[in-house]
């Protein structure tokens, strides 16, 4: 009776605070986000795929965004940084591959504890990205 009330108490909460882009995420991702991130602004949700929903917001100042399965599962949170403050070995594998000024850093924090940087640049008119490992060694590659 007890976690029913506190979660409908957390949906009633997250509900006032989050503005959706015409996507309202199931109760069981409000009340896993409005958990986590308490303190979060300005929130709006997309849905990512079938079985995925993904909210943008600020906190501390700062961009985020993070994504969960539908059944509350928190799988990512992905933040805004300063390209200068990437390790070392990031942006000197960035540096050696790509001839190109970096146009956006993220620090991605996955479930696990994994951290990986995504580093976004400009090559001709798409929107390009490379993702490392904190060591520089690369993740995965991507384009948007």
């Amino acid at each position: 009776m007890y976690k029913s009330l506190v979660i409908a108490v957390l949906i009633l909460f997250g509900t006032i605070t989050i503005f959706a882009k015409g996507v309202k995420p199931p109760p069981a991702v409000l009340a896993a986000f409005q958990l986590k991130f308490p303190s979060a602004k300005e929130v709006k949700w997309e849905k990512e795929n079938g079985t995925e929903y993904e909210a943008e917001f600020i906190m501390d100042k700062g961009e985020y965004s993070a994504n969960f399965k539908d059944d509350g599962t928190w799988l990512e949170t992905e933040m805004e940084v300063d390209y200068t403050t990437l390790p070392d070995a990031v942006r000197t594998a960035f540096e050696k591959q790509v001839n190109k000024k970096a146009k956006e850093a993220s620090k991605i924090v996955k479930a696990g504890d994994i951290t990986v940087y995504e580093v976004e640049y400009k090559k001709g008119m798409k929107t390009k990205e490379l993702v490392y490992n904190p060591d520089g060694t690369m993740a995965k590659m991507g384009s948007k």
